[in-house]
């Protein structure tokens, strides 16, 4: 997997990419995705620091999909539009003489538009690497509504497809395989007698498809665990590295006796006191509880709503973690601060009590 990082510069938002050679930037596709415009692509350019070389992606006031889905479930139309937004770029690379294979498929390098159902994507020149289309079909299968049978099926058909076929089915196939959800589920011209029959059948081939989906999804459980795994080797490492520090010894007590002081665990204490969000006048403006708390100002998408200019449309967001909490900058326009100091793109900080938040010009106060 490429080396990523979010930076933030005066005016604008990057995601840079380290590439692990030097480029040549005279060869062909360096040279067209550096002039721009390119639709359906996020603007890139090539730079060269400490003898590194990186892509740099403008990513200012866009939101990557994992974001954007955190809470919310992807729905048929979502697909319809995303599959759209593949046609549309496929047809547009062709007319540039670009290659889709290089597009990385990762959910938290696509991203929407919070007014449109448009989509963009990072383009990697003569990008060499695992075929990443399979991370977002992991993602599908686990944020899709599956209160909608057909959209469940569409998917599992798609990832299917794609494992027996690659990117090659991402040139054709694919737009035939979302066709179905364009269909009309009550099938009304049907006569009442072949309604029956086709009860009949489906009920059956449903339950052919619940036994291949579940070792199918099993699968992918199985797949999303390694994953996970793999993204917290490092910490597991470290925690393994200073498990020899700081062991507690274990103390017995044989007896309780009156007056005898006891050790109350602090944390204990800290489970119970509920967090706030205040303005600086005093008012509560939100009360934190186990789900995240996105803060912005588009109604709809936001749990906090801030309408302010300077505040973006879905500017930070707050999560919990164990007992803390977590401030997120949402890669917003005018910048997250936590006690004045601003924070990069998708950082996190750990929120202290007193903390002050700042998004934009709005301050906020963490109790």
């Amino acid at each position: 997997m490429l080396q990523s990082e979010y930076i933030k510069s005066l005016h604008a938002n990057y995601e840079r990419i380290l590439l692990d050679k030097h480029p040549d930037e005279k060869r062909y596709q360096y040279c067209i995705l550096n002039r721009g415009g390119i639709n359906g692509l996020i603007p890139c350019n090539l730079r060269y620091i400490n003898g590194l070389s990186y892509l740099y992606y403008d990513i200012t006031s866009k939101q990557n999909i994992t974001q954007r889905y955190d809470k919310n479930s992807i729905g048929r139309s979502w697909v319809k539009d995303f599959v759209r937004c593949i046609r549309e770029v496929r047809e547009e690379l062709d007319r540039f003489l670009l290659d889709i294979r290089n597009i990385l498929w990762y959910p938290q390098q696509i991203f929407q538009d919070p007014e449109e159902n448009r989509f963009s994507f990072f383009y990697v020149p003569y990008y060499d690497g695992e075929s990443t289309f399979t991370y977002l079909m992991d993602y599908l299968v686990e944020h899709i509504d599956y209160e909608d049978s057909t959209l469940v099926d569409c998917i599992f058909s798609m990832y299917e497809m794609y494992e027996k076929s690659g990117d090659a089915y991402l040139c054709d196939r694919i737009y035939e395989d979302v066709k179905v959800l364009e269909m009309d589920e009550t099938h009304g011209e049907m006569a009442q007698a072949e309604k029956v029959d086709s009860i009949i059948e489906e009920t059956l081939q449903q339950q052919e498809k619940k036994v291949e989906r579940k070792g199918f999804l099993h699968r992918l459980e199985r797949k999303r665990k390694k994953t996970l795994r793999d993204r917290q080797n490092y910490e597991q490492k470290i925690q393994i590295a200073m498990s020899g520090y700081a062991v507690a010894e274990d103390t017995t007590y044989e007896s309780v006796e009156y007056g005898k002081t006891i050790y109350i665990d602090d944390s204990d204490r800290q489970k119970n006191i509920i967090r706030r969000i205040y303005s600086t006048d005093g008012k509560i403006l939100f009360q934190l509880g186990e789900e995240s708390c996105v803060i912005g100002k588009k109604a709809g998408e936001t749990d906090l709503l801030l309408e302010d200019y300077s505040v973006s449309r879905i500017h930070a967001k707050i999560t919990k973690d164990g007992d803390e909490y977590f401030l997120e900058d949402l890669n917003s326009t005018n910048g997250t601060y936590k006690n004045g100091l601003q924070m990069q793109p998708y950082e996190k900080r750990k929120l202290e009590e007193g903390d002050e938040i700042r998004l934009g010009k709005v301050q906020l106060i963490y109790r």
